[in-house]
């Protein structure tokens, strides 16, 4: 597995501290985030899982603890829209540049408007999705909202 991918060399860019955790992705598994958590030992509500929806039509990025369910009544509010939806994941895999199940919310193709769950500044450090399936990045959430220019809001049911 490489550790070079589009969302390391963001954080690398912008000076950001973090490290990298493997682990043996599944791709059966009924919930990825859920299974990197366990893999990694760390809490799900720790592990944070990067969503590509609809908000309007248009791409948006969605940085959510990988134990909840996105609400997309709050994130539509969230980021100033009407209605939100999961995007296709053929689409978002096309717009990300990452598979599905490998989505970072860190040097996608394209800038997408972004936000994370308030959840994660409870957190003394996060994990999120480094770029490729089994990758995983360890950084401050603070990191993370900054780098992603994350807007912070309640996204969970």
């Amino acid at each position: 597995m490489s550790r070079s991918t589009p969302a390391t060399t963001a954080l690398t860019k912008a000076g950001i501290a973090f490290e990298l955790h493997t682990y043996d992705y599944d791709p059966d598994a009924a919930k990825v985030g859920l299974q990197a958590a366990e893999a990694l030992g760390e809490p799900a509500d720790r592990v944070f899982k990067t969503l590509i929806a609809l908000l309007d039509g248009k791409p948006v990025c969605v940085i959510a603890p990988s134990d909840s369910e996105v609400s997309m009544k709050k994130l539509a509010s969230a980021l100033g829209g009407k209605a939100a939806k999961m995007m296709p994941p053929a689409d978002a895999e096309r717009i990300t540049g990452y598979k599905v199940g490998g989505v970072s919310p860190f040097g996608q193709r394209r800038k997408l408007p972004t936000a994370i769950d308030e959840s994660a500044l409870s957190q003394l450090y996060i994990f999120v999705n480094g770029g490729q399936r089994g990758l995983q990045i360890r950084l401050s959430p603070d990191d993370a909202r900054i780098t992603a220019a994350a807007v912070v809001a309640s996204l969970t049911a």
